[in-house]
Formats: C-alpha cells, structure tokens, sequence
C-alpha cells in the first residue's frame, strides 16, 4: 500500500539542546567498537526482548548523530545502534558519509550486520523486530540494504534519503513485496526533490511495493515531526495497532541533527 501523506506544524520551537541524561544514556554503554555507538532505553528491562533500531548517519556526521536523535524518537521503546560511515566527506563536509560504490555498499552491509551481532550478544533483542533506518545518504543506504536482504528486517526507514539507482535494487522483488518500508520527504528538499519522490512514487505502485511515503513543510532539515512519525510506524509494525501519527505533536527543526 502507498500513501503520500502531507504534515503541517502546529508549532515549531527551534532547539539543539540535548540533556545530560540524554548525553549520558548514550555513553553510558559504550561499543567494543569504535565504529558504533548505542542507546539503550531507560529503565532497561533485560527480560523484555527489544526491537533493535540500526541508524544509518547522515553526510557529514558520524554515528554519535544516534544520540542527539535518540532522545525526540523514543528514550524507551528500542535498544539502537549507530554505525560509523564507511566513506569520506564530499568537499567542504565533516565527518563521513555512505556512498553508493559496490565496494562502499558492502563495507556497510557488514558493518550493520556487525551491530546487529553485537546488540545480540550484549542485550535482549526480539529476532523478529530489526529495523534499519537513517538520514539522507544513510537512508538510501538504508533502503539499499534493506532491499538486497528483505527477510533479515522488519522494516527499513529513509528520512531525506531517496531510493537507490543501480546496481539492481528490486532483484528480490517478491521478498521485497513483504517488506515494509518507510519514506520522509522534505517538501522544499534539495537533496530530495519533490518530483523525483513522485517519480519513486510511480515505481513502487507499478512494483506494488508496501510503502508509506510522507511529506513534511521543510527542505532537508531533519524535524522532530519525522522522528515522532518514525517512532508511531515503528511500534505500529511492531505492535500491529496503528498509532497516532505527528498531527497530535509539536515539531522542531533540529538543526543540529543534520
């Protein structure tokens, strides 16, 4: 099923603050990597076995993008692991990013299966509730990934970040049908711009492919209305109830998440 849904703020309030629990949550339980980062719900109960979130980056960041997200998706529903990028910076950026070079595609599939490994070996993790997101370039990887391995997630999210050219994406096409995937496109985005996500949109009815795609009123900033939106698909996939969607919540821009 494709639905293109459009979200309007009933308020936005500016903000980059994240508090020291926050802060501390995230280091509290440092990888045995330093390639990965991890948060961990609050009140963790390690006979509840968790759905495991795997965050992709966006360009220019690197995985401790995890713990300034983390806090406005959810402090309580998902253990979550952030992968360090595996290719460098365009010019004029920071940090690392994921490109789309078979070489850099397979360094970043093995780098989420490593964090996936790791968040079974140190937490309770339900088999059956692995979901791989992320943000801009981190999102189409996500979708790359998530597309060539269909049976090994519960869904895959790409905020900003648009569907993979290339290299084949929809070979398991009949795997991929039973896949649920989740699309945020920013209506103003330069990255993502409004007619090629109608364009995809085109493709995945002609594929018949199980995608919510939503549009928001900003251009490629990361919001708190989409991380609220991914958290009420998220425990709606895991759950089976739907959720109430962003419209009964406030919405920032966090300009320090990007």
């Amino acid at each position: 099923m494709n639905r293109m849904q459009r979200w309007t703020p009933r308020v936005l309030m500016p903000s980059r603050f994240v508090s020291r629990l926050d802060r501390a949550m995230v280091e509290a339980f440092p990888s045995r990597s330093p390639n990965c980062a991890w948060f961990v719900p609050h009140h963790y109960e390690p006979n509840y076995a968790y759905p495991l979130l795997v965050w992709l980056h966006g360009p220019g960041d690197d995985q401790r993008q995890l713990g300034r997200i983390m806090p406005y998706l959810s402090t309580q529903n998902y253990v979550a692991a952030g992968p360090f990028g595996c290719s460098p910076p365009l010019p004029g950026e920071l940090g690392v990013r994921w490109s789309q070079t078979p070489h850099a595609i397979e360094q970043a599939e093995q780098r989420v299966w490593d964090a996936i490994d790791l968040a079974r070996d140190r937490y309770h993790i339900a088999a059956d509730r692995i979901f791989l997101a992320g943000f801009q370039c981190g999102g189409t990887m996500a979708l790359r990934i998530g597309l060539q391995h269909p049976q090994r997630f519960a869904g895959v999210l790409s905020i900003g970040g648009a569907f993979p050219e290339g290299l084949s994406p929809l070979a398991r096409l009949r795997q991929i049908r039973e896949l649920p995937i989740f699309i945020a496109q920013g209506r103003d985005s330069l990255e993502y711009p409004l007619q090629q996500s109608c364009d995809e949109l085109r493709l995945f009815h002609a594929a018949a492919l199980h995608v919510t795609l939503r549009q928001y009123p900003c251009a490629d900033e990361l919001t708190t209305a989409m991380l609220s939106d991914v958290n009420a698909w998220l425990m709606e996939q895991v759950t089976g109830v739907s959720q109430e969607s962003s419209d009964e919540v406030h919405s920032c821009c966090l300009d320090g998440l990007n």
